[in-house]
């Protein structure tokens, strides 16, 4: 009797986990879907600033490298998950991770939900003039920046490690960056 009571309570767990996916899956399209019903008109306001397109583009290129450097910062080298880390501070590791992603993955999936949709002959999937040039502009700004951002973090990554390497070789030649069983022969 006890293998059949594990069994329905599996059942259940089961069901439960497929309902939650459902529900996660409904949540999820009625979010994505007004999220793009909101993104077609604010695309529009958005190519009609002045410069026009590439004004938008570029500066949505510019919030998502600058939403990269801030996921760097939040999640730098000895940042994430420290044991001593208190409640508040990984509350807001977590916050700044959410903003972060945001403004990474915000912009492109702003200038995509004007370009048209395929096998849609409604009105609210139609091409909305300027967004491909402000997503040109997009891609070659946060291309650009992302890539000398990329490169400045390699250079001082790379000047850190020289000088490690410089202090190291500085204390074997004292004789002091050696392991004990090398001093003592």
């Amino acid at each position: 009797m006890a293998g059949s009571r594990f069994r329905v309570r599996d059942g259940f767990g089961i069901a439960g986990g497929v309902l939650f996916l459902a529900a996660l899956l409904a949540v999820l399209l009625l979010v994505l879907g007004v999220g793009r019903g909101l993104a077609r008109e604010a695309v529009p306001v958005l190519v009609d600033v002045p410069g026009g397109a590439w004004v938008a583009g570029g500066a949505l290129g510019i919030v998502s490298v600058l939403g990269w450097i801030g996921g760097a910062l939040v999640f730098g080298a000895g940042a994430a998950n420290k044991a001593g880390e208190g409640r508040p501070l990984r509350v807001a590791r977590a916050v700044g991770s959410t903003v972060c992603w945001a403004a990474v993955l915000g912009p492109p999936l702003l200038l995509f939900s004007g370009l048209p949709s395929r096998n849609c002959r409604s009105y609210t999937c139609e091409y909305l003039p300027g967004t491909g040039t402000a997503f040109l502009a997009y891609a070659v700004t946060a291309g650009l920046l992302g890539l000398l951002c990329h490169r400045r973090r390699r250079a001082l990554v790379e000047a850190g490690e020289a000088e490690r390497r410089e202090r190291r070789r500085a204390l074997r030649k004292k004789g002091r960056g050696k392991s004990r069983a090398a001093r003592l022969r």
